[in-house]
């Protein structure tokens, strides 16, 4: 075998093995301890971060920052990647946010010129506009890594009523919406699951406390679990196909959401009454794209909020 394919192949072998001993890659790869261990060396060399230990039970590693094999991208695939990248710009928090302009940086210096002036002449052609917050969420890598590996967070968190309050959560995972970053997360406070906005976490710190995880690794954005309402009351509204194009965008109104052939839909749930005042809000939005059949509770508390605003402008 070619030495540059050797290197090659190897590269992606101790990548995928993570750990391993020079005489099992000589034997799988039909050569010398000693040609293995100036392969080593040479990838070393080239940026693969290698880690070796002495001892009986030695042997190599690769630390966490692994280095991929290199990748052939046609270039559509190219440019492709690059503004994907690109649009992440218009958060101000990112979990990766060095490695995304490491990653871009990369893939634009080591272009041909006329990718790069292809790439030039389209940035002010296309984009993925998101809304631009002024608001940082400074913990998503931690949120990120505990929702990963299940682990207990003691947060800070600021509630929508500006109320500021002590918690522990195990997050579940972490998704962008609107320009914001939200974090699903079991509350043991509360003892059930919430959904907190990152950028209102002012502290959070791997808990100590001795709470004890929860297993919740069948819980996640592909799979995802509600509470049962709290004093549950029936919803249902029916939407025009505006109103549903809108309702789509919401993600904990995906399975609640109910569509017809001709584009308009309903939502037919259940509710905890201890959410009107969201929901007053949310049907608000809705304006004429909506309209609400019930609860009673939640029409009255729609009629009172338009009441009040009206005040505003006589």
């Amino acid at each position: 075998m070619p030495k540059s394919k050797r290197l090659m192949e190897l590269m992606m072998t101790v990548n995928r093995k993570r750990r391993f001993k020079v005489q099992e890659l000589a034997d799988e790869f039909g050569v010398s301890k000693r040609t293995i261990l100036r392969d080593l060396r040479e990838l070393s060399e080239l940026g693969v971060p290698l880690y070796s230990e002495v001892g009986p039970h030695g042997g190599y590693q690769v630390i966490r920052e692994r280095v991929l094999p290199p990748i052939a991208f046609t270039e559509g695939e190219a440019v492709a990647m690059f503004f994907a990248v690109h649009a992440l710009r218009h958060y101000s928090s990112l979990p990766f946010e060095a490695e995304s302009a490491s990653a871009l940086r990369k893939f634009y210096l080591h272009m041909s010129g006329d990718v790069r002036d292809r790439i030039d002449s389209m940035r002010n052609r296309v984009d993925f506009i998101t809304p631009t917050r002024r608001s940082d969420a400074p913990y998503l890598v931690m949120l990120l890594d505990a929702a990963i590996y299940g682990k207990v967070l003691a947060v800070k968190y600021e509630s929508k009523g500006r109320e500021v309050n002590h918690r522990r959560i195990q997050p579940i995972y972490i998704y962008a919406n609107d320009g914001f970053w939200y974090c699903k997360a079991y509350c043991f406070l509360r003892q059930g699951f919430r959904v907190f906005r990152c950028d209102r976490i002012h502290e959070a710190a791997y808990d100590t406390s001795g709470t004890e995880p929860l297993e919740l690794g069948d819980v996640h954005l592909g799979r995802r679990e509600n509470d049962e309402p709290k004093e549950p009351v029936r919803l249902r509204a029916r939407l025009s196909r505006a109103g549903v194009q809108r309702c789509e965008a919401e993600l904990w109104l995906d399975s609640k959401l109910h569509v017809y052939e001709d584009g308009s839909g309903v939502i037919d749930m259940e509710m905890s009454r201890s959410d009107i005042p969201f929901y007053t809000s949310f049907f608000i939005g809705l304006g004429e794209e909506v309209v609400l059949e019930e609860p009673t509770e939640l029409k009255d508390a729609i009629r009172r909020r338009l009441s009040k605003l009206l005040t505003r402008y006589q």
